[in-house]
């Protein structure tokens, strides 16, 4: 059965590099960073009060470490395999347990899984994993291949596009620079025996009345001649099992369920927000569970229609077959200081949005991927997203080959997290580039529509195909989707 070791909670931070203004190591909080921990233990002002965002530019230009111990029992160490499981780490991280090196990171939107099986000892162990300056990466890089083309004010960070880590952390016409750091999102340990659910991906078929659920999912075996494994996969709505399918468990499993008298999700103002809890155990061959996955989902159909009408081509959303008005707003991150953002806060905000008769929600692309309790709200309000991916005002080095395959990585990782929440309308591949950031070459190096389209016509629209074909793909907001790309930017 899978075990977990959360390595949430109280760590140690430290100031390893930069001007070391920090002479002693704190207590931090995980999930959290460096600029909340800095705060709460009176070693900073307020950023928020005055400019004193400018005196706390040494945040940004300084190495920190994170440390702690945790204890692993021998029958723990018992499991086939053993994973640390982080959902999210800012950004340029290097990860050591027992004073050995796991593994090192640059993006902090991947959720990463690292065998750590042979690293782990019985009893205390220990786990660092320590940041480098995220500004400190920006300006070796700009000096080795040049500046990155954006638009921004006196305050922000120049050329952030060389990292994958959110933008408007380097500053925006709304809010501070607040350069950070640190292990954002969770972290634990994972043992598994025999084998695991590696993927799944729910899709719905609606005939008539009726709805037919599809449940496509892989299992890795960690023992190969394991024989005997199953899928078992439950529906339930209101407490109530309404389905049920099980099927030999295989690195492509599918299930059907059959849901008798769906109850369909809609919109905000459009009807109600019913949801089912679709439940996965992989059982071995005596009926024990090995690994389980849960998902919450709305039953319905809602895509973009784009046909031909009186004016040019409509841009309308249509739900269970009723086209209508999207209406709503830009949402960007709800605080420069992520960490301090709870679910109680999103259910707030996204319970105003309905409150008003928001109907819909663009999750804006610089930012970050919303926390999983973000879209559960809206989920449960039926504010729809529009969700674009993190690319905002900027050129991008699309030219970089390593760079391009941590951007797929990232583009999978959330795709396949979020693609099964009812909300889900649209997936938007930037913020604003075409507005004047990409150009014929002799006009603007940095990034042309060679380069643009790599990212944006090639891989994007192939990788949804495959992952997430139920939803409609944009490339950029605002798109023109007819004539020649090049003359509706303005390179300037």
């Amino acid at each position: 059965m899978k075990q977990i070791i959360s390595l949430n909670g109280t760590w140690h931070l430290s100031q390893i590099g930069g001007e070391i203004k920090l002479k002693k190591t704190l207590p931090s909080s995980v999930p959290g960073d460096v600029v909340r921990d800095l705060l709460v233990n009176s070693q900073i002002p307020d950023p928020f009060y005055r400019a004193n965002e400018d005196e706390l530019k040494w945040i940004g230009d300084s190495d920190w470490r994170y440390a702690r111990t945790f204890t692993a029992a021998p029958e723990f160490l018992e499991n086939d395999k053993i994973f640390l499981t982080c959902s999210g780490l800012d950004t340029l991280a290097e990860i050591r347990v027992n004073g050995k090196r796991v593994a090192k990171t640059d993006n902090m939107f991947r959720t990463w899984a690292f065998d750590v099986t042979k690293f782990l000892l019985a009893g205390e162990n220990t786990i660092e994993i320590d940041f480098k300056s995220a500004t400190k990466y920006i300006e070796g890089r700009v000096a080795a291949d040049g500046p990155m083309r954006s638009w921004g004010g006196p305050r922000e960070v120049k050329n952030r596009a060389w990292i994958r880590k959110e933008p408007c952390n380097f500053g925006w016409d709304w809010g501070p620079t607040l350069v950070t750091a640190g292990i954002w999102r969770e972290i634990s340990l994972v043992g598994y025996s025999l084998a695991k659910i590696e993927d799944v991906h729910l899709t719905q078929r609606h005939q008539g009345d009726s709805v037919v659920l599809t449940s496509t999912m892989g299992v890795k075996k960690f023992v190969s001649k394991t024989k005997g494994l199953v899928l078992d996969v439950q529906l339930d709505f209101n407490g109530r099992t309404v389905g049920r399918k099980v099927v030999p468990a295989s690195p492509k499993s599918v299930a059907e369920i059959s849901i008798p008298e769906p109850q369909l999700w809609w919109p905000n103002g459009m009807g109600a927000q019913p949801l089912y809890d679709v439940v996965i155990m992989l059982k071995d061959a005596d009926g024990n569970v090995l690994d389980s996955a849960k998902r919450r989902i709305g039953l319905r159909t809602l895509h973009l229609d784009r046909h031909a009408d009186e004016w040019g081509e409509s841009f309308q959303f249509v739900v269970n077959g009723i086209a209508f008005f999207a209406k709503g707003a830009n949402w960007i991150p709800a605080d420069a200081i992520l960490s301090r953002v709870t679910d109680g806060d999103y259910r707030r905000l996204v319970g105003d949005a309905k409150a008003v008769n928001m109907n819909m929600l663009r999750a804006w692309g610089g930012g970050i991927y919303e926390n999983d309790a973000f879209y559960d709200a809206c989920d449960e309000a039926g504010i729809c997203v529009w969700q674009d991916f993190m690319f905002a005002c900027s050129g991008y080095p699309f030219q970089d080959k390593q760079y391009l395959e941590s951007l797929r990585g990232e583009f999978s990782d959330n795709i396949r997290r979020i693609r099964h929440h009812a909300c889900i309308a649209l997936w938007c591949g930037n913020n604003e580039l075409e507005c004047g950031l990409v150009g014929p070459a002799e006009k603007n190096p940095m990034i042309t529509w060679d380069l643009y389209k790599i990212v944006f016509d090639e891989m994007l629209p192939t990788l949804l195909a495959e992952l997430d074909p139920e939803r409609e793909y944009w490339p950029c907001s605002p798109h023109s989707p007819t004539g020649d790309r090049a003359d509706h930017a303005n390179p300037t």
